[in-house]
């Protein structure tokens, strides 16, 4: 009988080996990446041969795409992305690895993906689209982003979960407006008005930029809808902006800030109460929590579930990496205009996590009674082999730590009228006191009527969970 348990007892010691989280594992990647060593963290991408092909691979994909991103390889970047998209969609759920997962750990399934991470896909291929000057394929993932959006929504019917992003629709308003199409920027603008009044405020503390309320009101203005016009002066105290001086482009300029959170795990004590006919409860009494489970005719056992009263059960957090900048100036032209943080990412991904957290409690839980019952079947047939297989499926139980770890804290945004021509800028990173903690100077060249973009990204943050 001892034959019939070899199996289980040796996946679990395999899963042994990586009880570290997936920040540890990938610590040479971040420590180059964190440290603006792009080429070289890029070079230890490519080294890994394995990477498109573990249960990471979409991560890896992600990864990929960002460090050619910012390396300005913005057509082999897109390729990346692309590839991980489809992978995000097409991606069906394999049976055997939901039975392992269960049995062990959820790091044994494929990773999908959280909803957020996969709007940051069609954003970073925006961006790339934008650098290579093909607005059309841009306002491709502008509708990319519209679809994806419209599935949470529908997904998530409760007011208090995330489900629309503002920032998203503000920067579908930016790219339609940069090709020409100014009713459906007014739309987005609008749009992401709404959103930031309706639910990032009330859930992120995020309140519309100014910069969003210009671009709003310009846009309703140019389309002449005088209704629109009077009604968002009224709301916004200030009349709509005048048009774009003769000669004049445009410069709208994206600063990522820092570095998102990192998953990391805790975990919960929960105590064990054996009811009637098969039933099960996981009870912490400080937490005021309790999970139900059904085990079963063989849960009516006094035995069944072992006799421990108390176990441990582990949960993913995130950790934050605190921007060493807190904000941004634009120096040019002698010119200096302050950049508007449009998205918290950081935010995003605690709320997101919040969202599901009774739902990754009641997994966890429901992991942890299958192993148990499984346990004792085999301690009826051999107690000792019962007893390695308990140890073992304890020192397994660990959380999903996994998550796409090269997006930015937060970013932030800026619209600068400009003269035709070269010009040099000076971009002002500010510390908590407001002073300028380091000066980037960078260049962009401005045509008469068209708008230019910068995409640039920060990555210096603190260490997770450094206050």
């Amino acid at each position: 009988m001892i034959r019939k348990f070899t199996i289980p007892i040796i996946l679990l010691s395999f899963l042994l080996s990586g009880c570290r989280t997936y920040y540890q594992r990938q610590q040479e990647f971040s420590q180059l990446f964190r440290t603006g060593q792009i080429q070289e963290a890029a070079d230890v991408l490519e080294r890994d041969r394995r990477g498109a092909k573990r249960r990471t691979r979409l991560l890896h994909l992600m990864n990929m795409g960002v460090v050619h991103h910012m390396l300005g390889n913005y057509t082999q970047s897109n390729e990346f992305f692309e590839e991980a998209f489809i992978l995000s969609e097409d991606q069906l759920r394999n049976p055997l690895d939901e039975a392992l997962a269960l049995f062990s750990n959820p790091n044994m399934t494929e990773y999908r993906g959280e909803d957020f991470e996969i709007l940051m896909i069609h954003y970073y291929k925006a961006m790339n689209f934008i650098q290579l000057g093909n607005f059309e394929a841009a306002l491709v993932e502008c509708r990319r982003l519209n679809n994806r959006l419209s599935v949470l929504a529908d997904r998530f019917p409760s007011d208090n979960r995330y489900k629309r992003d503002a920032f998203i629709h503000n920067l579908m308003g930016v790219i339609y407006e940069a090709a020409g199409d100014h009713n459906n920027a007014f739309i987005a603008y609008r749009n992401a008005y709404n959103i930031y009044q309706d639910d990032f405020s009330r859930l992120f503390g995020l309140g519309a930029p100014a910069q969003l309320k210009k671009d709003l009101l310009r846009s309703a203005n140019r389309m002449g809808f005088r209704d629109q016009v009077e009604f968002y002066e009224r709301e916004f105290g200030f009349s709509a902006p005048a048009t774009m001086q003769p000669g004049h482009g445009e410069l709208v300029f994206f600063l990522q800030n820092g570095l998102g959170p990192v998953k990391h795990e805790w975990s919960v004590n929960f105590t064990i109460v054996r009811g009637s006919g098969g039933r099960v409860d996981f009870v912490n009494e400080e937490l005021g929590l309790s999970f139900p489970f059904y085990l079963g005719a063989s849960g009516q056992s006094s035995g069944d579930l072992g006799d421990l009263r108390i176990v441990r059960v582990a949960f993913p957090k995130y950790l934050e990496r605190k921007p060493l900048f807190t904000g941004a100036n634009v120096r040019v032209q002698g010119k200096v205009q302050r950049l508007e943080k449009a998205q918290d990412i950081n935010a995003i991904a605690f709320r997101s996590l919040e969202d599901r957290m009774l739902r990754e409690m009641g997994n966890a839980l429901l992991r942890l009674a299958i192993r148990q019952a499984t346990e004792q079947v085999v301690r009826r047939e051999n107690q000792n082999v019962g007893a390695i297989l308990g140890i073992l499926g304890a020192v397994a139980e660990r959380a999903d730590t996994r998550n796409w770890q090269t997006l930015p804290h937060s970013i932030h945004y800026t619209r600068i009228s400009l003269p035709e021509g070269n010009h040099n800028l000076a971009l002002e990173m500010l510390l908590p006191n407001n002073h300028t903690g380091r000066t980037v100077n960078l260049e962009t060249q401005i045509r008469t009527g068209r708008t230019s973009f910068i995409n640039y990204h920060v990555l210096d943050s603190r260490q997770p969970g450094a206050r």
